[in-house]
Parts: C-alpha cells; structure tokens; sequence
C-alpha cells in the first residue's frame, strides 16, 4: 500500500528540516573559528529561521481538504513517522553535528557540506510532491523548493568568493 501525505503533513515536515537545519549551521558557526565564517554560518541559521516562519505561515493558510488525512491515523502514526523521517532525513538531529565539524575545517569544507545538505532537502521536497495531490499544496512545494535553491546560491556564492 501506498502512503500518501497530505499538503499539511508535508509543511510540518518542512518546518521541522528548517529547524534541523538552523540547529546544524549554529552548531557549525560555534566552532567555527574565522570570524567571517562565524558570521555566515549564523545568518545562514537565520535564514533557516525564517524559512520554518514561512513555511509555517504556508501551513496555516492551507484549506482545509489539504489538511485532511489520506488514511485513518486514530494514534497518530504518521504524525510520529513524518517527525522521524524529518529529523533523519536531512540534517539529521539524533546525529551531533560537532562530531563532524571539528572547528579546524576549512570554510570551503564547510560550505560544501552545507551545499549538500540543502541540495538533498531539495531532492526530499521534489519527492514529496509525488506523494501530494496536485489540489493539495503543489504550488507551496513549488515555493519550498525556491526557497531552498536560494540557499544554494548564497552558499555558493560564498563558497565562490574564497577565491579570488
């Protein structure tokens, strides 16, 4: 059987990736030892904050067919499974992040990581929308995407400017 999540299951998963993920970039910045690294990696934690306020404010001006559940879920199994595969998927929290970040990194090492977490967000999101009735949130799935390619290109950007 097919699992199908609905437009508003999606956005929960969405703001709880943004969380991971601006817990990951504040856990980078603090070992960060380059004062300018400190500081992108904080804004970028930032960035991520905002990004969960507006995926949060997309969820609440959902309609309400977008929030009906596609299967009976009296315990809320799926609310507990789409935490879980959050939490694991992209910016893993059961996974400390200093344990790979060691502080001696350099700043490309860094914003490489990064680049690759924020693409696997993308390819998590295009998944999702495979799952959402096209009626059900497509066109917020859509502006998520944005979202997050917006990110790469800042990264990137920055990642760019290590070399002159």
């Amino acid at each position: 059987m097919s699992v199908e999540f609905n437009a508003d299951e999606v956005f929960q998963m969405a703001e709880q990736i943004e969380r991971n993920g601006a817990k990951f970039y504040r856990k980078a910045a603090a070992q960060a030892k380059d004062e300018e690294a400190r500081g992108l990696l904080t804004h970028l934690a930032e960035m991520e904050d905002d990004h969960e306020r507006t995926f949060a404010a997309m969820r609440a001006n959902l309609p309400d067919e977008a929030r009906t559940p596609m299967v009976f879920d009296p315990d809320n199994e799926s609310g507990l499974y789409l935490q879980a595969m959050a939490d694991g998927y992209v910016f893993d929290v059961r996974e400390d992040p200093s344990e790979k970040l060691t502080g001696g990194e350099p700043t490309a090492d860094v914003l490489r990581m990064a680049i690759a977490r924020e693409k696997e967000s993308i390819v998590f999101y295009e998944a999702m929308k495979v799952t959402v009735p096209p009626n059900a949130g497509h066109a917020g799935l859509d502006r998520i995407i944005r979202e997050e390619l917006g990110h790469i290109a800042v990264l990137s950007k920055a990642l760019a400017a290590l070399w002159p």
